[in-house]
């Protein structure tokens, strides 16, 4: 059970709310993917909290015993994996422990670090976050009776996106070493994907396959700048 001090007593979880009193501890360094869960607890019922980096999260997990874990694999400082192999084995274990990202190989290095289960980006699906999260949690967890499968898929705010789009930017300027550029293939890959950007997306597998051969990545690193600086320049209609 999730034992968060100041909410001693958890409401019963409903049929239009089955995560109802459970906190969901989202490790995830895009916003644009963190809007989109922040959306999908807030339709569950399940209250969210968020770190966005590995030591971010350790800090959280000092204090307080979430009831899921949902750990993106590719962080600023380390691989999310890391992470799920230490809560395996951990006296504090979160009830559900879930892994995701977009990368083709994701699922499979979550769920060898002994993840309960795996979301693939983008996570939009109300019946898919639900289901996922419920398969693995004992029945006296679940609402009582019937529950209708969700149609709902979630849009995050697409100023989301744009502080995506500014935090690569910040990355990249600060640098383009090799580890640099993994970790901006890595990051936009997933974002481009969720957001449905086909332009970002097919420029990010171009820098991605760069790096697998260990190629210079320079023309395709100034392409993705170029691309993120126009996405910049876009006006969001508030």
């Amino acid at each position: 059970m999730d034992t968060d001090p100041f909410t001693p007593n958890y409401p019963a979880p409903t049929a239009l709310r089955p995560l109802l009193g459970l906190t969901v501890l989202v490790i995830e360094d895009s916003r644009y993917a963190c809007e989109a869960l922040r959306l999908l607890c807030l339709r569950s019922g399940a209250r969210i909290r968020r770190a966005d980096t590995l030591r971010s999260a350790r800090r959280h997990l000092q204090v307080y015993r979430p009831s899921v874990a949902i750990i993106d694999v590719g962080l600023p400082d380390g691989n999310g994996s890391d992470l799920i192999r230490e809560l395996v084995d951990s006296n504090q274990r979160p009830d559900v422990i879930l892994g995701t990202s977009g990368d083709f190989d994701g699922e499979e290095s979550v769920m060898g670090a002994g993840a309960d289960g795996f979301l693939d980006k983008p996570i939009v699906s109300l019946a898919v976050f639900q289901d996922t999260i419920l398969t693995h949690l004992p029945m006296d967890r679940h609402p009582a009776g019937p529950r209708a499968v969700p149609q709902e898929l979630v849009e995050p705010d697409p100023i989301a996106y744009r502080d995506d789009m500014a935090h690569v930017a910040d990355v990249l300027e600060a640098g383009s070493d090799t580890r640099t550029l993994d970790y901006v293939a890595q990051f936009l890959g997933g974002v481009a994907r969720s957001a449905e950007d086909r332009e970002l997306a097919t420029a990010t597998d171009a820098l991605a396959a760069k790096r697998a051969c260990g190629d210079s990545a320079t023309s395709e690193a100034a392409t993705i700048a170029g691309l993120v600086q126009l996405r910049l320049a876009e006006k969001i209609a508030i």
